[in-house]
Order: structure tokens, then sequence, then C-alpha cells
């Protein structure tokens, strides 16, 4: 098992946060079902990536690294053989692929590792059938999907994550005709639907907003295109989060007109007390006076992790609100980041959907990491502001979205050992 020992201290300095992991998903499935070769830089070397990448590969694209970048020419002819699509512990490349192998009409098996086997797909159980789809499952996976999709109405729930809506905007548009997706419930994390389509915009693909949801034209082609992926607002969190507390971070390359929702954590941090500025293109976070505050985290879940650190540092009460869809994450994330804080000394309740922080500080000791990238990173920074060391489990976790997270922190001045198991 890996484990870090972090020592109390403070962050100070200059780094960049890594490339958009959702920004990234969405710009690599566009290149593989475009015509033709597109170029798609930076793209990191984590291993949700790696597991988009070669899913993509396995339906027929050509992808081919060369240092940060990745040329990727798209499917020319899908597979007609069956095919088996590893999605490693990554909940997007499952959800996204799932209506693609149908659209495509590919017998495909989806195999994962991990907590994702547990993870919901009930609603693509119910929905694909309805429309010339089999789904070989025992409720997770593996699933096995054969038939080819067929247009028309899908009516689905936006209360569950976005990831299946998503999918399907980027199948619809390469069926036979026309369809409609058509929400039962309100849309939560509506930025991450918002950035799909302003992904299939980019590689020629349009889509139409209506007051429930969305009309996808049929008989599109997607086009090839050359992108520069943008940096990632979730993880930037965290060493924002580490300056707002103490210290001072400056990052470079955070576009602040992302479509990316999490780009909320810089109204939040200043919400609660901290100075944020930007100068030249770069955001700086440096404390001020702290205090709790309660925070709607439905649209926002991914900022959760780092929120929980500010609340349990940050004087007075914090409460992360609507959180419920925490709990099939990677780990229960609300019960996760619960443990946590207690663990360390800290103050906190859990709720069926939201957390409670007393804001009483952190004394220090062991953090189980839950084999969650998010809650190991939150459990590092929450390390610079205890007492007394932390030693945090399931270290090597961060590998899923950020593997140099542990190299960033400690070039900025984090004291950090790590052990890999």
């Amino acid at each position: 098992m890996s484990r870090a020992r972090i020592l109390p201290g403070t962050l100070h300095g200059t780094a960049a946060p890594p490339p958009s992991k959702s920004a990234a998903h969405r710009a690599i499935l566009c290149a593989g079902l475009a015509q033709g070769t597109s170029t798609l830089t930076p793209i990191g070397s984590s291993a949700d990536m790696e597991a988009t990448i070669g899913c993509m590969h396995a339906l027929g694209a050509t992808p081919v690294r060369d240092g940060t970048a990745l040329q990727m020419t798209g499917i020319s002819v899908p597979p007609a053989e069956p095919v088996t699509l590893d999605c490693a512990e990554s909940g997007s490349t499952l959800r996204f692929f799932i209506p693609v192998a149908a659209a495509l009409g590919v017998t495909a098996t989806f195999v994962g590792h991990g907590r994702l086997p547990q993870r919901p797909l009930g609603i693509y159980l119910e929905l694909l059938p309805q429309h010339g789809v089999s789904c070989d499952s025992a409720g997770g996976l593996p699933l096995t999907v054969s038939g080819r999709l067929q247009p028309g109405l899908y009516d689905l729930p936006g209360d569950v994550s976005s990831q299946f809506i998503t999918g399907l905007l980027f199948a619809l548009p390469l069926l036979s005709g026309d369809s409609e997706i058509r929400l039962t419930t309100p849309l939560q994390s509506a930025a991450y639907v918002e950035m799909t389509v302003h992904t299939l915009q980019k590689f020629g693909v349009q889509v139409l907003c209506t007051e429930t949801g969305w009309k996808v034209p049929g008989n599109q082609t997607y086009q090839a295109n050359n992108l520069e992926i943008e940096r990632d607002w979730s993880q930037a969190a965290f060493l924002l989060t580490a300056g707002a507390l103490s210290g001072e971070v400056s990052l470079t390359g955070l576009d602040p007109a992302s479509a990316q929702g999490d780009r909320a954590i810089v109204d939040l941090l200043c919400r609660f007390g901290a100075d944020l500025h930007w100068k030249d293109g770069v955001l700086t976070a440096r404390p001020g006076e702290l205090h709790g505050i309660d925070i709607d985290v439905g649209q926002i879940p991914d900022l959760a992790p780092a929120l929980a650190v500010m609340g349990a540092c940050a004087p007075g009460h914090t409460r992360l609100l609507n959180g419920a869809r925490l709990r099939l994450k990677e780990s229960d994330r609300l019960a996760a980041l619960h443990r946590m804080v207690c663990s360390l000394g800290g103050r906190a309740e859990e709720t069926a959907d939201s957390l409670i922080l007393y804001g009483s500080g952190l004394r220090g000791g062991t953090a189980d990491g839950y084999n969650d990238h998010r809650v190991v990173m939150a459990a590092a920074v929450a390390a610079l502001h205890a007492a007394h060391p932390v030693v945090i489990t399931d270290a090597e976790a961060v590998r899923k979205s950020w593997p140099d997270f542990f190299e960033v922190f400690g070039s900025l001045g984090g004291k950090a050992d790590v052990i890999l198991g």
C-alpha cells in the first residue's frame, strides 16, 4: 500500500495545474469520431486519459503520442468483431463510450477496476434497449452492448450524472435520423454538459438546446480539429485552497472564462474571506480573514474535497449542501471526507446529503485515502495546516488524474515523503 507523510507547512510559488481532464476526455472522443487527423495538446498521462485513449483505439481510431501532444486519426471503419473496452477506474470513459459503441454498431464488453464496476449504469440499462441495443449486465460491469442505436426520444433524469447526457450527445449525431434528449428532472452539473456542447461545436457537430433538453440532428459528420486543452480548474482548487489558508500560491494557464463549472472555486474562496486576484493571466491565492460559509455543491461536486478542507480550517461553521451524488464517486466521498477531517482531529458531521464542518482546525494523524485521488489531494492540503504530521494511505491514487501532484506540491515547498507500495 502506498502512503505519503506530509509535514505541516505552507506553499509558496508559481505552478501550472494539469490539463483539464474533463476537456481532454471530450476532445479525444470527438477527435476519434472525426474524419481525418486532429492534434490535441497538452494531454496528460493520467490513468483516466490512458483509459479513454485506449478505448478509442480499440474502436478503430489511431492515437499517436508525441510528448504532451496527441495526434488522433479518427475511425474509418468500426471493428466488425467484438471488442473489450477497459475503462480502468474512469466513470467518464465508461459512460461516454457506452452509447458511442452502440451508435457505431460495435459489440463491446466494458470492464473496469476499483469502484467503477459498482457505479450506477441503470439509466443506460433501461434506456438503450428501448432504442435497439441489447445490454447484458448484472447491474454493473462487465457490461456487453450489441446492436445499433436507433434515433428517437430519450427521456432520462438530469440529477444522477451529467455523464449519461454527454455520452448520448456524442452518440446521437452519428445516427440515421434526428433525436431528442428530454430531461425528466432538473439538471445537475450543468456546466459539464455545456462543455460537451462547446466541444462538439469545435468538431463541426451541432445540437439545439430546448426548454427540456436538446434536439440532436442525425447524419452529422465530426470534422478533425487541432485543439489546445485548457488547464483543470478542479485540480487547481487544491493548490488555491492551500494558498487561501496560508502562504501564497500563483497558478498559470487557467481560463477565467472557462466553461468548467469548477472555476467557481475563485468566488467560493473569496466568500470564505481569502484574497484571490488576477494579474497578467496569473491567479494568486492568499489568506484573508477567514470564516465559514454555506455552499450548494450540487453543480460542483468535484470541488467538495477542497472545500471540506477549507471548512475544517476556517473559523466558524461551513456546510456543504446537496451533495448526495458524492456518495457515487471513486469513494463515498461524503463519508470519506467526514472521516478524514475527524481522523485528523477536526470536528464534522455527516448527513444523507451534506457535510457540516466546525472549523476547529486539525491536529494531525493518519488519513485514509480510500483509493480516491481527490480525497488524497484534499488530505495533503489539510496536512499543511495540521499541528502535527499526517500520513495518507493510498497516495498513488493521484495517478488517476494528476500523477505529478506530489512533485508540484514539493516544488511549492510542501514536505511530502511518498512511499509507493
